[in-house]
Parts: structure tokens; sequence; C-alpha cells
């Protein structure tokens, strides 16, 4: 028997999946988006028509949700992104503009507020020179936070957290 008669390794053979199986196995891992779960089962080797029938089971027995998938990824990175990121990776994913909305409304997202408490878990003081202020400027412009508001911040930063010898980096 070759590899390709055994997946499993030698002596085993696996039954072939279902797709509704597949699609279980991957939402039993996390959240997917409809969009991102039919794009995954077309990868498998599905048509078009019986993706969409399957997501249609699945979401008629909630286990596809866009507006928990949207509600998920807010709650997750509304910490450590700013708001048009967290927008930007939405839409990627094929969640609707009122979902997103809607996602938003319930887990508002302080951006001012993200920015710094990111800032002070991340660098937790003020760049020493420019190559340092360039290391965290883009840092913070990978995490969808605008150039004025982290130049902003740089300029006055806010106070520091007390260190681990207990004296105030930011003062």
């Amino acid at each position: 028997m070759t590899g390709a008669d055994a997946p499993d390794g030698p002596g085993r053979r696996r039954e072939p999946r279902t797709l509704k199986s597949r699609a279980i196995a991957m939402l039993a891992r996390r959240e997917y988006s409809r969009a991102e779960l039919f794009d995954r089962l077309l990868a498998t080797g599905a048509g078009r028509d019986e993706c969409e029938a399957l997501l249609g089971e699945l979401a008629a027995l909630g286990f596809v949700s866009d507006a928990r998938y949207a509600q998920a990824l807010v709650r997750q990175r509304r910490g450590g992104h700013a708001q048009r990121a967290i927008v930007q990776a939405l839409k990627q994913k094929g969640v609707d503009d009122d979902t997103v909305r809607s996602a938003l409304a319930d887990h508002p997202v302080d951006d001012t507020a993200a920015l710094a408490a990111l800032w002070r878990r991340r660098f937790g003081r003020a760049p020493t020179d420019e190559r340092e202020k360039a290391r965290q400027v883009r840092f913070l412009q990978a995490r969808g936070f605008s150039l004025s508001a982290i130049l902003r911040l740089l300029r006055d930063p806010p106070a520091g957290d007390p260190g681990p010898s207990g004296t105030d980096e930011g003062a």
C-alpha cells in the first residue's frame, strides 16, 4: 500500500468525508463567515450549488451565522486594532455592511483608548530615536490606526504604568 492509498499512515484507510462533515469539523474549530466557509468548501472540490444548499441548511440549524462571526471578531480585536481595520477584516470575509454596523454597535470600539492601551502594552515609553519611532509607527499602522493619531500619541505619550522596578517610566 502506498502513501497515497493510506492518508493516515500505513495499513489504515479512512472513509471519505462528506461535505457536511467537513463543514461541521471546520466550524467546530472556530467561527467562519458564510462566504469564507463557502470558499473553503469549494476548495475541497464540491460544486457551487451543493455548497449553497449545505450552507443554507447549516444556517437554518444555527451553525453558521455572519452576525455571530462578526461579533466574535469585533470582541477579539477591539483592544488591539482600530475600528477601520476590524471593518476591513469583516468585509474581506464577506460580511455585509448591516451586520458589520450591528456588531460594532453591540461592541463599540474606542480607537483612542485602544491605541493608547496597545502602545502602552507593546512599547510603554516614548521612542528614543527616529528608528525606534518608525518601528512604533509601522506597528501601530499595521493595526489600522491612522498616522495622525499615532503621531499625536507619540508627541504626547500617556503616562506610563509603573514598571517592574516600581518606577514610573512616563514621568
